[in-house]
């Protein structure tokens, strides 16, 4: 149940205890009253008519559809009914099931003992339309609570729904927040004060973070690029032995790539908002591919790039993250063909192996960086607002769709 239903269910039992509580009090006070003027009437008949048979000892009693008067004598003359012939002294409820409402008053004075009935007949009646009036009482009571308590509840929680609102709003980037301007100062205020704070500390926490990385990828770059120009300088010595060029060509690109990464790093730690721009679309995928094919040799790969018209795309960031793409989908070390397409908007990145995998499941399938989502290029690309798509098969084929928002196609 919602908040809201349970305030109108609350409000309806409320509604229902309190109903009931007038019924059965009216209900209660309608009996009692109902005995009070019987004890008088027939009290008050009884002195009347004492008095008078004091007096006049041959007095007819009254004899009427409501009152009737009957008097025994000490001698035993006199009639009285059979049914209450036999009741002592005292004001009593007859017990007639054909005629209800039905009370007898027996009194012993200086005649004899004095009997009236009366018969209230219609104040049963009333009492029995009472009771259903006190149901419909309780009914509608408890319906009206109901009722009334939707509509105040209603305008109780629309400070809470304006909050809930306003925290789904949010973003997943941590930001300060201003929560607590739309609630009053009550218990929904001091739980939104607690939002704004921990919004805070939010901020500061990701600020430290970024800060961070940050710090971290700026004061990494000195070390790779000073190991980076070594193997650039000892590639230039023309003296250099083959085995030693391809050792000091796999360091380049292993330092090459680790500043691509870094580049990386730091584009995620910074959150920045990149701009596209138009960029032919072929230039493009050539910038992309162009450290695959320098860092492989001509013969192992063949490199394939089919693309017209211009992506608008944030060009460094772009050819960052196909670069980085691009060494995901080519095994180290292996041959094969790389086709590279762009059209519309989406760039495919397909690779087929010169020879295939002897173990479909071996361990190149098996790691865990070849799902590009759960890498730093993965999360950059969707960071650039791309959506990847995968799919590998057992023959050594492996393709990559790159899924560009609907604006980026020109």
């Amino acid at each position: 149940m919602t908040l809201r239903q349970r305030i109108a269910l609350a409000y309806s039992a409320l509604g229902l205890i309190l109903s009931l509580l007038f019924a059965l009090a009216s209900t209660y006070l309608t009996e009692d009253y109902e005995e009070i003027v019987v004890n008088e009437i027939l009290l008050g008949q009884a002195q009347d008519y004492a008095e008078r048979l004091r007096q006049q000892p041959d007095l007819p009693l009254p004899v009427t559809h409501r009152l009737s008067g009957y008097l025994r004598r000490h001698d035993g003359s006199g009639f009285v009914p059979p049914d209450v012939a036999d009741l002592p002294p005292g004001i009593h409820e007859v017990d007639d099931a054909s005629d209800p409402g039905k009370h007898a008053g027996v009194f012993d004075i200086d005649a004899g003992r004095l009997t009236f009935v009366i018969n209230l007949n219609s104040i049963e009646a009333l009492e029995d339309y009472l009771l259903w009036f006190m149901l419909a009482v309780v009914a509608l009571g408890t319906a009206a609570s109901g009722w009334v308590g939707w509509l105040l509840a209603g305008r109780t929680i629309e400070p809470v729904r304006r909050l809930s609102a306003a925290v789904d709003a949010l973003p997943s980037r941590p930001q300060p927040t201003q929560l607590a301007g739309l609630v009053g100062e009550d218990e929904l205020g001091r739980l939104a004060k607690a939002i704004d704070a921990y919004q805070t500390r939010l901020v500061d926490a990701d600020a430290a973070e970024r800060a961070f990385f940050a710090d971290a990828s700026h004061e990494l770059r000195t070390p790779i690029a000073v190991v980076q120009g070594a193997a650039e300088v000892l590639l230039d010595e023309a003296g250099a032995q083959p085995a030693l060029r391809r050792r000091l060509a796999r360091l380049e690109r292993g330092m090459n790539e680790l500043t691509d990464l870094i580049n990386v790093l730091l584009g995620l730690a910074r959150r920045s908002a990149y701009f596209a721009g138009s960029v032919d679309a072929r230039t493009l995928l050539e910038e992309s591919a162009a450290s695959l094919a320098s860092a492989v040799e001509p013969r192992l790969v063949q490199i394939d790039i089919e693309a017209t018209g211009n992506l608008r795309v944030p060009r460094a960031e772009a050819v960052l993250a196909l670069r980085g793409i691009l060494r995901r989908l080519l095994p180290p070390g292996a041959g094969g063909a790389v086709r590279l397409r762009a059209h519309g908007e989406r760039i495919e990145l397909h690779y087929r192996a010169s020879t295939a995998p002897a173990t479909p499941n071996g361990p190149d399938a098996a790691r865990s960086d070849r799902h590009l989502g759960l890498t730093l290029i993965g999360r950059f690309a969707q960071h650039l607002g791309w959506r990847l798509e995968e799919e590998a098969t057992e023959t050594g084929e492996h393709r990559i769709v790159v899924r560009l928002p609907a604006e980026s196609s020109g």
